[in-house]
């Protein structure tokens, strides 16, 4: 049943159930953009990097940049207001553009569909993860420019996983530093791996390559997320359908804490995990269910531990990315098979209402600023 309050479950469970009630504390956030761009597949009817602007009654879409095809996902340099968006295609490339959207630059990730890419703390280094090649891509940045320094510098994931359909061979799905820069991690659905790449800061490059952390045989981890004030991290599993809680450790190791399922009980149909966030307080954990076709709720206690709360319905078919606008008290879902972008009530304390009628969007699967 979606948003079912009877999810609430573990010996934290009293405790998750009073903060749910509760209103969360006041916290500073920075205004809502007023557009935003949702990168589309083409494959699937997409016509390429399309505005949205917002109103009282929800976003509107402009004229699509034909030209911006592909963008599975992208981030924006805060410094230089650079956007970098990979351009996830058999031959992978990123592109980067100003703040007018003017085309600065494309480069090779030397790997097939890249779909992953983050910026370093210092804004010193780029990286993205080529999800078919199993690799990882890092380019040193010009301080000046942000545009990137030379060729870039690949390191390939080794392992599989028992899913032969899915894990016959590493298949890199996100990229990810630490605060300080020390270490770049990668999760690897194929592997059942997230790795850590320490970071020589003085050369920009990976120095040395290890295992942060072994996820179970055959969950297919997707997507990492890192607690704003703790040492603590949270690892979405696409294949398992679970979330899994983690120590972050100084010298990258991830240690597992605990494991919770990302799908109601009783659930027994085919669904995969796919995007996972953190709200500005750190009190609130979502996960999307593509298959389920939800939005499944944490609360996050002091320690870091995890209650379910409940589950959403996602207002489409395939939620495989959503994004959080807390002041404008919404979530926005990219629902990728019905193509279209729901807007679900972001309440006061963290939970989600139900979905208002979507806008109607082919192949969108992300959304940025």
């Amino acid at each position: 049943m979606i948003d079912d309050p009877s999810a609430l479950w573990s010996r934290r469970g009293v405790i998750g159930a009073a903060a749910a009630a509760a209103v969360l504390p006041t916290r500073a956030l920075s205004a809502a953009p007023e557009t935003l761009f949702a990168g589309t597949y083409a494959a699937e009817g997409g016509a390429g990097l399309v505005p949205l602007s917002a109103a009282s009654s929800g976003w509107t879409p402009g004229v699509a940049r034909a030209a911006t095809r592909n963008a599975s996902f992208g981030v924006r340099s805060r410094a230089r207001t650079l956007r970098y968006l990979v351009d996830e295609q058999t031959a992978g490339s990123l592109r980067i553009y100003d703040a007018a959207w003017r085309h600065r630059a494309s480069v090779s990730t030397l790997g097939a569909d890249p779909c992953h890419v983050a910026l370093s703390p210092d804004g010193g280094m780029l990286a993205a993860a080529n999800y078919s090649s199993g690799s990882v891509a890092t380019w040193r940045l010009d301080r000046a420019t942000g545009l990137p320094r030379g060729e870039a510098m690949v390191v390939r994931h080794e392992g599989h996983g028992p899913n032969t359909a899915r894990q016959a061979g590493p298949h890199a799905h996100w990229v990810g530093f630490t605060a300080d820069g020390a270490v770049l991690h990668s999760v690897d659905l194929g592997a059942d791996s997230v790795f850590a790449h320490r970071i020589d800061r003085a050369g920009g490059r990976i120095a040395d390559t290890g295992i942060a952390y072994q996820a179970a045989s055959g969950s297919g981890p997707r997507h990492l997320t890192r607690h704003p004030h703790r040492p603590v991290a949270y690892l979405v599993a696409e294949l398992a359908n679970t979330v899994t809680v983690l120590r972050s450790l100084r010298d990258g190791r991830l240690v597992e804490r605990a494991v919770h399922s990302t799908l109601p009980p009783g659930f027994r149909g085919e669904s995969f995990a796919a995007h996972i966030a953190i709200d500005a307080s750190g009190q609130r954990l979502y996960v999307s269910n593509r298959g389920h076709d939800s939005v499944a709720v944490f609360a996050i206690d002091a320690l870091g531990a995890l209650t379910p709360l409940q589950h959403v319905a996602s207002g489409g078919h395939w939620p495989r990315y959503f994004r959080l606008m807390e002041t404008r008290g919404e979530m926005l879902v990219a629902n990728e098979r019905s193509g279209g972008i729901a807007r679900l009530p972001l309440r006061p304390d963290g939970t989600l209402g139900t979905a208002a009628e979507a806008l109607r969007l082919p192949g969108v699967v992300f959304l940025i600023d």
